[in-house]
């Protein structure tokens, strides 16, 4: 697949018409990082924007004592590092390759020059980033207010709709975790993530085997954290 036909995959540019597609790509530059290698780490000073093209892709804060918590897995044709774009201020947050990733990268100064003349891009950034705020929101919420089991479930689901795919078992989510990524991804502990993942297993809502999550009555897991 082309730089373009990648870019016309993507919120952020996807208004932009074939002429516009192949200029925005001649801007574009390949990086690839390796498995578990660190893209950025918070308060790097953020120049770029980043665009999978293959490979996952964690963002995450950490703290000094060493805990994480994963704020998104982010896949093919999500972009990252859209905060560079507009102020070119310090990085808010780690960015970490959970697999093998191949990366496009966009120079701040080249996307403003860029935007100078299309304005749609510039709304449809703004887009990008309301979502982002949006998200964020939601895991103060979920922090504030939710117990484990309920975070939990709203993490499986949120996978599920941006990640999972159908099969004859149920809703696979396409990313294999471990417990402890689960637990980062919902500001919880392990043993929590354990606990309500056997739970779930027993009641027959879902299986999780060798890392592979699998929902098999989402409707009634989702119920039944409300």
């Amino acid at each position: 697949m082309s730089y373009a036909q990648l870019l016309a995959e993507i919120p952020m540019f996807e208004s932009l018409g074939r002429e516009d597609l192949e200029t925005m790509s001649s801007l574009l530059q390949p990086r690839r990082f390796a498995r578990g290698e660190v893209i950025f780490h918070r308060g790097d000073v953020g120049t770029a924007l980043f665009i999978i093209r293959r490979g996952q892709v964690a963002i995450r804060l950490s703290s000094s004592e060493g805990r994480e918590i994963t704020l998104a897995l982010l896949d093919r044709g999500d972009a990252f590092g859209e905060l560079s774009l507009l102020d070119g201020e310090s990085r808010s947050t780690d960015a970490m390759a959970r697999e093998e990733a191949h990366l496009l990268t966009l120079q701040r100064d080249d996307f403003r020059r860029y935007l100078e003349t299309r304005p749609q891009v510039s709304l449809a950034l703004l887009a990008n980033l309301s979502r982002l705020v949006r998200r964020t929101t939601q895991h103060v919420y979920d922090s504030a207010f939710l117990d484990a089991r309920s975070r939990l479930v709203r993490v499986l689901l949120d996978l599920a709709k941006s990640q999972g795919r159908p099969s004859p078992e149920g809703l696979v989510i396409s990313p294999k975790l471990t417990q402890s990524e689960l637990a980062n991804l919902c500001g919880v502990t392990r043993e929590s993530v354990n606990k309500w993942l056997r739970y779930y297993v027993r009641e027959g809502m879902l299986s999780f085997e060798g890392g592979q999550i699998v929902l098999i009555q989402p409707e009634r897991l989702g119920q039944d954290a409300e």
